[in-house]
């Protein structure tokens, strides 16, 4: 059964889980070869299946509460990608929309069907 927990972006286990992910070059590579960063200002939603990260989005907290979602990873393919994109999403929209903060996201062109289902919007399309 797939888990979504939420951690701080200092967070100690944050690290523990992730170090080996962030740091797989074919993990920075579907990230478009960038570093995976985080601050005070970052909670983490981390999907686990069975003790293995499979997922996982920070979420950056900006003033005026702008939430924005820079870049995400999801280790699956096809229909286990949107299922575990999606819980991953509800967890993050759950936890901000009623707080009042806005959601922004750098969306992969193959998630923008995930990601509009949890009533984010297409603006940009490169």
């Amino acid at each position: 059964m797939i888990q979504v927990i939420q951690l701080k972006g200092k967070d100690k286990h944050l690290y523990q889980l992730l170090a080996p992910l962030v740091m797989d070059p074919d993990v920075i590579r579907a990230n478009n070869n960038y570093p995976f960063k985080t601050s005070e200002d970052f909670v983490w939603y981390i999907a686990i299946d069975n003790r293995d990260v499979i997922g996982f989005i920070p979420v950056e907290q900006k003033s005026g509460k702008k939430a924005v979602i820079n870049n995400y990873y999801v280790a699956a393919v096809d229909e286990k990608r949107k299922e575990i994109l999606s819980l991953l999403l509800s967890s993050v929209v759950t936890a901000f929309i009623p707080a009042g903060w806005t959601l922004n996201s750098v969306t992969l062109i193959q998630d923008q069907e995930t990601f509009e289902k949890f009533e984010f919007a297409s603006m940009d399309k490169k």
